[in-house]
């Protein structure tokens, strides 16, 4: 059966999507026709707009627990500074790298997206060509004081990650799958969101103290050694290790050549491309 698309506003928030909540909640005034029929068409354009809003996402998982627990630690030190903060900070079991995001209306839907993630795992191998894709994280960066987000370092792993995601993007599209976020590309670790708890700006809270994170400017949080990229609900409950539920994985082959043992550990790490 078919999720049904939104039922948990939660987890929306989790990812930055405002709740329409407030909207619902709106009085309209009796006797005043032009503005109830003004009103009427408002809410058709919002149901109509949260109808398409992303449900799904293709996705690089954060496994490094080093990074989980650097992350941890700087959202500690943030609350320290402002308690009021805390339904904004993304649990850190969640920490992912975006490559795109998509609302499937259907199960149709959601096992052609799954198949085609799926069909991408050779030209994501043979991209690769057999390399380990390192993502080194330092630092702390914001967009608009709203979101607040670890930084990756500049190196050829960014364009290398940049060429995967839009490898997901063209196929996807190939496929009649249309991603949901028409913005540019641009890779970050968030772990703070503001959408995420409406109620803070009744508190005065619209913008976030660049002094809340100016202290972890050039901090080093660790590598990721990506090791398999994810087609995820939004939605649907999330698995013991507190991670997104996953349709479809495509693990790197790079993975089973471990220096280690022979093992295929994902947060090794290992020399930047």
């Amino acid at each position: 059966m078919a999720e049904l698309p939104f039922a948990n506003t939660e987890v929306w928030r989790e990812l930055g999507f405002a709740s329409s909540e407030s909207s619902e909640k709106k009085k309209r005034k009796r006797g005043d026709s032009s503005r109830v029929e003004s009103e009427e068409d408002d809410d058709k354009k919002k149901k109509k707009k949260e109808a398409a809003r992303p449900n799904y996402f293709v996705s690089v998982p954060i496994t490094n627990p080093e990074i989980k627990q650097a992350v941890q630690d700087v959202q500690k030190l943030v609350l320290e500074k402002d308690s009021r903060l805390s339904r904004a900070l993304i649990p850190v079991d969640t920490l992912h790298i975006t490559l795109l995001v998509a609302h499937l209306k259907t199960q149709e839907q959601v096992d052609l997206a799954a198949s085609t993630l799926s069909a991408l795992e050779a030209p994501l191998n043979a991209l690769l060509a057999g390399r380990r894709l390192i993502l080194p994280f330092c630092g702390v960066g914001h967009f608009k004081q709203e979101v607040v987000f670890v930084q990756i370092t500049e190196g050829e792993h960014l364009n290398t990650l940049t060429l995967m995601a839009e490898s997901v993007r063209k196929a996807f599209e190939e496929s009649g799958i249309v991603s949901g976020d028409d913005k540019a590309f641009k890779p970050h670790l968030t772990f703070l969101k503001l959408s995420r708890a409406p109620k803070l700006r009744k508190q005065g809270v619209k913008k976030l103290d660049p002094a809340l994170f100016s202290d972890f400017e050039s901090r080093v949080f660790g590598d990721e050694r990506v090791c398999r990229v994810d087609l995820c609900s939004m939605l649907k409950k999330k698995t013991e290790d507190g991670y997104y539920h996953r349709e479809k994985s495509v693990t790197f082959t790079s993975l089973l050549f471990s220096d280690d043992e022979g093992g295929a550990t994902c947060h090794s790490h290992e020399i930047h491309q």
